[in-house]
């Protein structure tokens, strides 16, 4: 009973295994990251939000993603399955909250992809001097529809061609990145900055230098930019050796990442000055922009560019995590079987791939009918789905791997505490959150839906429409609905036989 309740046995086609290698994965991770893009994002609100402080909010939000990051090591390492979360905490907590997890992160795909692609688009147009293109609704947002189409296509030809894009890709961006910041602190020692600038201190990395509500606020945005990097234990299929490389791509990814941001951070803080950046923080989108025109002079070109090409790189492998997890899911038939369907000749989740891009274009289009700042309430809403999938993966850990947590220093500290450490500051940063959007005023557009902030409405409403579309599945079709939580084998904790994909009935009491 158990294999069948895991899904169909008889499949025609599999992921393709071995597809890619271990810097591969961290190259995937590192780019669903988007290291360039994310900075330009946030680095205006966060700096609005805690002033000289950034480098420290941005080294307290790496902290519980690191514990996460744990969580998912461990737990692909006795469950190689595409739809990590989704199985993960179905094989721990039951199927309810496996799919409410598998359900989080397939949305976070849908809510991104499409601003993703817009700033992919504006910054590229900006890079090549096309700026009246960019004030043009129309033309801009029919690119951003090509290019979700053009990265979508990607996808589906194959996980060796998307890593290869990918390896160029984060090689610019990195490049890029490292160069401006290079340049900003020779210009700040030398004395040539266009701003107040100030030398940088150590003191900036207290992230409690600002105070409470700021803290939360920031870390909040701290987590969006570190979100993505489980990409790399998407592909755990397809990756070689499957049960450790995805897992450790993961926990590298979020290492090189801190190093990125924090000097970045120091680099932006120290150049332009407090003072400036207080004044400019409302610019959040083009902040960033503003500064690589200063910094690099008729370079700025460069930083644009490493932008565009981080929003490209992340409209690709944002579409994995999302689309890799319709395919487990319904395989385990907690979805509909057809988006269960491998491509014959590519070997990737070729309709759930197409779905995945389909929904998040609409949603693109019909936003952005809303308002502009409507779509930045959506990213907001989408660090609430974050912290929520990423918490719950990190009490999956601790419950799945109960009888082993006593084993050893090692265990305890890093299967057990770290991860639950990690998921509890998730927790109270998801409730405190919430809290704080209900207020219209913390909004990007300072609106009020229903008497609350767009971006609690927005959160809301993909919930409840999770829990309603859950409720139907379980009633049209109830296999999924009879898996039983279990604990991991002991035999996978301890090294000992193979780590088991997807389709095996382990850990479930049938």
């Amino acid at each position: 009973m158990a294999a069948e309740d895991a899904g169909p046995v008889g499949r025609p086609a599999e992921l393709k295994h071995n597809a890619i290698g271990f810097v591969d994965a961290l190259v995937i991770g590192l780019n669903s990251t988007s290291p360039a893009y994310s900075l330009a994002a946030v680095i205006g609100p966060i700096v609005a939000l805690v002033g000289i402080y950034a480098p420290g909010v941005m080294f307290a939000a790496f902290v519980p993603m690191l514990m996460i990051a744990s969580a998912f090591y461990y737990l692909n390492k006795v469950d190689q399955d595409c739809g990590t979360t989704f199985s993960w905490v179905t094989r721990a907590m039951g199927p309810w909250a496996g799919w409410l997890g598998g359900w989080a992160i397939a949305m976070t795909g849908v809510l991104v992809v499409g601003s993703l692609a817009d700033v992919a688009v504006t910054f590229g147009l900006l890079a090549v001097g096309l700026d009246s293109w960019v004030d043009n609704t129309f033309v801009r947002q029919l690119l951003t529809v090509l290019l979700i189409l053009a990265m979508t296509a990607v996808c589906v030809v194959g996980t060796e061609l998307s890593a290869k894009v990918q390896n160029v890709l984060i090689l610019a961006q990195v490049a890029c990145l490292l160069i401006f910041v290079a340049v900003a602190f020779y210009a700040v020692y030398s004395g040539t900055s266009k701003y107040d600038a100030v030398e940088p201190s150590l003191s900036w990395l207290n992230p409690f230098g600002a105070g409470g509500a700021a803290l939360t606020g920031g870390l909040l945005l701290g987590v969006f930019i570190y979100w993505g990097w489980e990409s790399a234990v998407n592909l755990t299929e397809e990756v070689e050796n499957s049960a450790t490389a995805p897992g450790k791509a993961g926990l590298w990814s979020t290492v090189i990442l801190l190093v990125t941001y924090v000097s970045v951070g120091f680099a932006v803080v120290a150049y332009a000055g407090p003072v400036f950046l207080a004044e400019n923080a409302d610019e959040e989108e083009f902040l960033f922009a503003q500064l690589a025109g200063d910094v690099m002079g008729g370079w700025d070109w460069v930083l644009l560019l490493a932008v565009c090409t981080s929003a490209i790189a992340s409209t690709q492998t944002t579409i994995i995590p999302a689309s890799r997890t319709a395919l487990s899911m319904a395989r385990r038939r907690a979805l509909p079987a057809h988006y269960s369907h491998i491509s014959p000749r590519f070997r990737t989740p070729d309709v759930s791939t197409w779905w995945v891009a389909g929904i998040a274009i609409a949603w693109y289009l019909v936003v952005n009918r809303i308002s502009t700042n409507a779509l930045y309430d959506s990213l907001t809403a989408l660090s609430l789905l974050i912290a929520f999938y990423y918490s719950l993966t990190g009490l999956a850990c601790v419950i799945y791997y109960r009888r082993h947590l006593f084993e050893s220093v090692h265990n305890f500290l890093l299967i057990g505490l770290g991860p639950l450490i990690g998921s509890g500051l998730l927790a109270w940063l998801l409730v405190k959150s919430v809290s704080d959007m209900a207020d219209p005023e913390n909004s990007y557009s300072g609106t009020s839906w229903f008497g609350l902030g767009p971006p609690l409405v927005i959160g809301i409403g993909i919930a409840l429409t999770g829990v309603v579309a859950m409720i139907v599945r379980r009633f049209v079709d109830p296999t999924y609905w009879r898996e039983r939580p279990g604990v991991a084998d002991p035999d996978l904790v301890h090294g000992h036989g193979q780590g088991h994909g997807h389709g095996h009935g382990h850990g479930k009491g049938s």
